[in-house]
């Protein structure tokens, strides 16, 4: 960030007063910019033993599986911004039925919300960010060729979850470097 999105004004980077991080700040109104997470919310569609999943018509990996998921609006729940992801990617009819995973990303300032979902009717299709959206069977899930970790982890403890028929909620960091910048894959 260069110009204070308020007044126009260059901004500097520095700790504030009181705060631990530093941020960019406009000297001129005094303005402190916070840059927070974004959330990523989305679905676990179920249909009987099958999972609804949507080939990326967009990048990052596009022609890649993944589940219905995409970043949070303002002055929306993440209940609606998981209802509404799962209409964009594959126009799914949808009920929650409860929050499923929770996985922090730090490294690339996300976090994966995904509510484990009933599929209520079979009237899908891919929608302007998907080129396909299909149903699964476990055994047929394209495990090669997902989008991203976090759909695998929340994929791969589902079917855990389903054959003990306990499902929990499920919390889990998935990080790229540690303090000293060297790789590492932590998941909890």
């Amino acid at each position: 960030m260069k110009y204070c999105s308020e007044c126009g004004n260059p901004v500097i980077h520095k700790i504030p007063d009181g705060d631990n991080l530093p941020r960019h700040i406009c000297e001129q109104c005094d303005l402190i910019h916070y840059q927070n997470p974004k959330i990523v919310a989305g679905c676990l569609p179920i249909w009987n033993e099958q999972v609804l999943l949507c080939k990326r018509a967009i990048e990052p990996c596009y022609g890649l599986w993944t589940l219905p998921a995409g970043f949070m609006e303002n002055q929306e729940s993440l209940e609606e911004a998981a209802l509404r992801e799962s209409r964009e990617e594959a126009n799914a009819n949808l009920e929650l039925e409860s929050l499923y995973s929770v996985i922090s990303l730090p490294h690339i300032n996300q976090v994966y919300v995904m509510y484990r979902a009933k599929l209520l009717d079979l009237d899908f299709y891919a929608g302007p960010e998907s080129l396909d959206a299909q149903l699964f069977n476990e055994e047929d899930i394209p495990w090669d060729l997902l989008a991203f970790k976090t759909i695998d982890k929340t994929l791969k403890r589902y079917f855990e979850d389903r054959k003990k028929g306990e499902f929990t909620v499920y919390n889990s960091v998935i990080s790229k470097r540690n303090r000293l910048g060297e790789k590492v894959d932590i998941i909890r």
